[in-house]
């Protein structure tokens, strides 16, 4: 099977974007690998679908699959991409759509500076929702939020990291550290990742805190591992910098990739809308033999 697609990328979190407007490519989890593979197929972390609006009220259906060929709930810089091809493909003539994800609905807009926002709605804190069993574990007190204590066995031996924990429409862990160039992204990600207390697995984040405006961070994505940039880790970063009286309301966060604009204005409340804005830009356009793979 050929495929028609588009090489896109946000702050350097790459995705092939597929259009399935006109009908349903039907891909197997082993052909969406294929397209990820950097070897054999196009290269990317995610692979975007935009598919027709599954109701009214929303303007598209946007899908995800991670590099390893899962589905997944969201992805911020994907959803950043993906308003830039709709409205460069001609698919829209709208500077705002709103479109569906596994896990709810999104606002996406963009900006007369080039840049897109992205409305990504509240952050969720119950824990069922994340989700994270906390059975057995004893959470870490600091203000009116916890940290969770997560024992690690790493190559130096058993470790705790202490990390709080949230949903941005897929599952959050943050640590803050000292200093993200030193920080054992690539030793303890994939131990945070399939942690047992996160049935569903989870995006691991690595906050350095700068001054209250401004932080770093790398991210080890759940079914990815690191990439250049994680929007929703982003987002999940920023919130648990505010609540945990870290960071202010507004936050730049360089990322490995480029730089987003991160606001969560908490004093309006906890189920107050985490916004983002930052680039997305088109790399090239082709078309791929796609192997029958089960």
């Amino acid at each position: 099977m050929q495929v028609s697609f588009t090489k896109m990328q946000g702050a350097g979190n790459d995705f092939v974007v597929l259009d399935e407007t006109r009908g349903l490519l039907g891909l197997s989890p082993a052909q969406y690998r294929f397209l990820a593979d950097r070897h054999f197929g196009v290269g990317a972390d995610q692979i975007l679908s935009v598919r027709p609006a599954p109701h009214p009220g929303v303007d598209f259906e946007y899908v995800i699959h991670n590099a390893d060929g899962g589905q997944v709930e969201n992805c911020g810089n994907g959803a950043r991409c993906f308003v830039r091809y709709v409205h460069d493909r001609g698919l829209t003539d709208k500077t705002t759509v709103r479109v569906q994800v596994s896990g709810g609905e999104m606002a996406l807009s963009l900006d007369p500076d080039g840049r897109v926002t992205v409305d990504m709605g509240p952050p969720v804190f119950e824990l069922p929702r994340i989700p994270f069993d906390s059975q057995g574990q004893s959470p870490l007190a600091e203000g009116d939020w916890p940290r969770w204590p997560l024992t690690l066995d790493t190559p130096a031996g058993v470790q705790t990291a202490q990390v709080a924990v949230l949903s941005m429409g897929n599952p959050h862990a943050v640590l803050r550290v000292d200093d993200v160039d030193t920080a054992p992204v690539a030793e303890w990600g994939p131990l945070i990742e399939r942690h047992p207390c996160f049935p569903r697995r989870v995006n691991a984040g690595f906050l350095q805190v700068l001054d209250r405006g401004h932080a770093r961070l790398r991210v080890y994505e759940r079914g990815a591992g690191e990439t250049l940039a994680c929007g929703t880790g982003a987002c999940a970063a920023v919130v648990a910098g505010i609540r945990l009286g870290w960071l202010d309301e507004r936050v730049d966060v360089e990322l490995r990739g480029g730089r987003l604009t991160i606001a969560w204005p908490l004093s309006q409340g906890l189920g107050a809308s985490v916004r983002m804005t930052g680039p997305a830009d088109t790399v090239f356009e082709g078309r791929i033999d796609v192997p029958d793979l089960p």
